[in-house]
């Protein structure tokens, strides 16, 4: 689950890091009153969305006054951001964070993530901050520094001066630097999450390390354990399909092809999405029903699949293990009884009951294609579509 800048820096702030003053509104006469109380020459108007990239599509602007910031707040809300991150469509803007302007001396960049090929905690650094870390990694890939950390209660000095050698920092700021690297590995550990990016993270003039940036993600599996953090979901910034995917448990995310899939298990529709695009085509989402999905889940996955209007045709590719593939032929034939399904459907089921659910399909007068194999199923979806 993503979270927006403001809220991130506030949990960074909660365990001791160092973010500068500000505050966050809906409305722009709300945001004007907040930042009255902020000490500062100029504000930092920012808008708030849950992509990267918004300085260069016009979502950050500096302002020297409170009339300049009530101009520019009125022409940033309600304006969509078009990102590398976004997509063609964008992202509306609902809304805006202004904060204290800093005082810069130099831009380093720092996350901090799992790594599941080691199960360990993976810090990124690097002296190129405030660009896309994707170009430095690109150009100058000896510019980027990963130290992998044990995941204990608490992170090393040693670590940690690893971490910011890249940064070449005086032993003044070497002591803020640490204490930040310990703040943001506390945060991590306590609150389940699986990423915190801060580009840039910043050096003032003073010698002072802050956050002038924060991006945080959390384990969606976790969250049950944070009904805190849970109150930050914006589902503004969310998919309406994965919404209402969540609401029936199923693990749904939406893409750009023109072929919907829905299989079990999360190995299985990798693949399935693989072949597809080995055969030509572009998968229109992942969906991953789960091992013991009832006929309601089936039923409400295919709605879901069929609500994308991009959708040409539907691949269903089932191994019955725990999920029963008589369930799932049930669910494909209420789900049609109340939708109507006017495009081609390959059917594929193996494993557990698999002839009683060809069995149902064949008998429920649905006009749909049913195929032996993965390879004969991509074959005749592709051909279907085309």
């Amino acid at each position: 689950m993503n979270i927006h800048e403001h809220q991130a820096k506030q949990i960074l702030k909660k365990y001791g890091a160092v973010v500068p003053e500000g505050v966050f509104a809906l409305n722009v006469n709300d945001l004007i009153e907040k930042a009255k109380s902020l000490k500062t020459e100029k504000y930092v108007l920012k808008a708030q969305i849950h992509a990267g990239g918004r300085g260069k599509a016009g979502g950050i602007k500096i302002v020297n006054s409170l009339d300049e910031l009530r101009t520019a707040a009125k022409e940033l809300l309600g304006k969509t951001l078009v990102t590398h991150q976004t997509g063609a469509e964008g992202r509306k803007v609902k809304r805006l964070y202004v904060e204290e302007s800093s005082n810069i001396d130099k831009e380093f960049y720092l996350s901090c993530l799992v790594d599941r090929t080691s199960s360990k905690i993976a810090f990124i650094s690097s002296d190129q901050g405030g660009i896309d870390i994707e170009e430095v990694a690109l150009k100058t890939p000896e510019k980027i520094i990963t130290i992998k950390v044990d995941m204990k209660n608490e992170i090393s000095n040693l670590d940690c001066e690893k971490i910011i050698e890249t940064y070449n920092l005086n032993t003044n700021a070497k002591k803020y630097a640490i204490s930040l690297i310990k703040s943001i590995y506390k945060m991590f550990i306590s609150t389940d999450a699986n990423m915190v990016e801060v580009n840039p993270l910043i050096l003032t003039k003073n010698d002072r390390i802050v956050c002038l940036d924060a991006k945080v993600n959390f384990d969606s599996n976790a969250l049950f354990r944070h009904p805190e953090i849970m109150e930050l979901r914006d589902l503004n910034e969310e998919d309406p399909t994965e919404i209402e995917a969540s609401k029936h448990d199923l693990a749904y995310i939406k893409l750009d092809g023109s072929i919907g899939c829905m299989v079990n298990g999360a190995g299985l529709a990798m693949a399935t999405m693989d072949i597809i695009k080995l055969y030509g085509e572009e998968p229109a989402n992942f969906l991953d029903v789960g091992g013991g999905a009832s006929k309601e889940k089936v039923s409400a996955a295919l709605k879901i699949i069929l609500s994308d209007k991009n959708v040409k045709g539907i691949l269903i590719n089932i191994f019955g293990g725990i999920m029963r593939c008589d369930v799932l032929a049930q669910g494909v034939v209420d789900a049609a009884k109340e939708i109507n399904i006017n495009v081609p459907l390959v059917v594929r089921l193996a494993g557990t009951n698999y002839k009683e659910g060809k069995k149902i399909l064949n008998n429920s007068g649905l006009k749909l294609i049913s195929a032996e194999n993965l390879d004969d199923a991509a074959t005749k979806i592709v051909g279907a579509i085309k």
